[in-house]
């Protein structure tokens, strides 16, 4: 998780608004997670790489710098950033979800991969990390897709196309291991 207030002078409730954006941002969160697998790496290099506007890519990069879940690692020009790591824990109703680093990459690949947006448009963010916690297992061969399509509640080729879809965020996070 990013620091403390105490630590670094930020509001807790800042990085918790950026990491909720993170969660509503597919945009955000690529940038996020590429300066996070790539990092330390220029804006310049982001917007060639990802193809988004330099003005969405230094407003984004600069919002994650502001609530220290990006860091400026050289501080002459051309700056390089790289990530922090996240990890929070949310508890409500006796239900708790970890938002991690891997959560965000796989939001981010929801742009580009409609396989991701229809599933969490059907099962939300939540689905999707309890989803992506089946894929880890799934690449492991420990679960096959019939049972976790039983333990999330889906049809077994429902199960099959989201664990398909996860397996590369898996396998970046080293989520199976």
């Amino acid at each position: 998780m990013a620091k403390s207030s105490a630590q670094s002078g930020r509001p807790p409730l800042r990085q918790l608004q950026t990491i909720v954006d993170l969660l509503e941002t597919p945009s955000l969160a690529r940038i996020y997670a590429y300066l996070l697998q790539n990092g330390p790496t220029t804006v310049s290099t982001i917007i060639s790489e990802l193809d988004v506007p330099q003005g969405t890519a230094y407003d984004y990069v600069h919002k994650l710098e502001i609530a220290d879940l990006a860091r400026k690692t050289r501080n002459e020009r051309p700056y390089e950033y790289d990530a922090e790591p996240i990890s929070l824990t949310l508890s409500t109703n006796g239900h708790t979800q970890t938002i991690t680093p891997a959560l965000i990459a796989a939001v981010a690949r929801r742009e580009r991969d409609e396989d991701i947006n229809v599933y969490i448009e059907h099962h939300g963010l939540d689905g999707l990390a309890t989803a992506l916690e089946y894929a880890g297992e799934y690449v492991d061969g420990t679960v096959n897709h019939r049972i976790a399509a039983r333990e999330l509640d889906l049809s077994p080729l429902e199960a099959e196309i989201i664990l398909q879809a996860l397996e590369p965020v898996v396998d970046e996070y080293a989520l199976h291991e």
